[in-house]
């Protein structure tokens, strides 16, 4: 068996470094189990008074060809969220990651991050009816902030593959700052490729939005994220596209 295990050197001592300085280990920790399915389970913990994430897998990925060829799952989603914070896009506080590979390929993996106080989800919101979603200086501050995230990935031609509310964070200050989490399935593409892959991240994000933000809102949304002052034709092909993406599959 082949281990490769990287603990965060600013966690390497205490606590935290002997629930997660190794991957037998984290795969021995119990906590409140938050997610679980097929491949995976996520537990959430808390050690010295801070609560952390823990995900493992047993299973490399959906396809059964995935536990010989390319990444893992686990493995895109730490790089993903490494990318993210290479590239200035608040997210959560990688801690540990790593997984083990036998003969056999792919045996089992584990991501750990920090998590992110005091912070809410953007479904949650909505689903709740946070007053907060009917501020529009609030709606506004958001709104930019993830038009830069958003363009930040698209412009390197990578795509977030599941860039819903849920995986929107917020935090409850007066000029809140947005965290993009969980990110399994983005990956890079290229021409062709590329714009459907934008188009459903869009789509993705205005499936909920168009019952919560006015179309002002979702307007100014995607000028920020183009860039414009006015939507050039380009822009509004890319437009229908969006709002056709999901016809008939709600």
């Amino acid at each position: 068996m082949r281990v490769g295990w990287q603990l965060d050197p600013a966690f390497a001592r205490g606590a935290a470094a002997r629930a997660f300085g190794s991957l037998d280990a984290v795969f021995a920790l119990e906590g409140e189990l938050v997610a679980s399915d097929t491949m995976s389970e996520v537990l959430r913990l808390a050690i010295d008074g801070r609560r952390y994430y823990v995900k493992r897998y047993r299973r490399a990925a959906k396809n059964p060809l995935r536990r010989w060829l390319g990444r893992s799952r686990i493995r895109t989603e730490w790089e993903n969220l490494r990318h993210f914070q290479a590239w200035g896009i608040p997210t959560a506080k990688v801690v540990a990651f790593g997984q083990e590979r036998g003969v056999a390929g792919f045996s089992r993996g584990a991501l750990v991050t920090a998590e992110i106080p005091h912070t809410t989800d953007l479904a949650r919101m909505a689903a709740t009816g946070d007053p907060r979603l009917a501020d529009r200086r609030w709606v506004a501050h958001v709104s930019r902030q993830l038009a830069t995230a958003a363009r930040s990935m698209h412009s390197r031609r990578f795509a977030h593959n599941d860039l819903k509310w849920r995986n929107l964070l917020v935090d409850d200050g007066p000029q809140p700052t947005l965290f993009l989490i969980d990110c399994p399935s983005g990956e890079f593409w290229v021409p062709p490729f590329l714009e459907y892959r934008v188009v459903k991240d869009l789509a993705c994000l205005d499936k909920v939005a168009k019952y919560h933000l006015s179309r002002t809102q979702r307007l100014r949304f995607y000028l920020d994220y183009a860039g414009r002052r006015r939507l050039a034709p380009a822009d509004k092909q890319r437009i229908r596209r969006i709002l056709a993406f999901f016809e008939g599959r709600e």
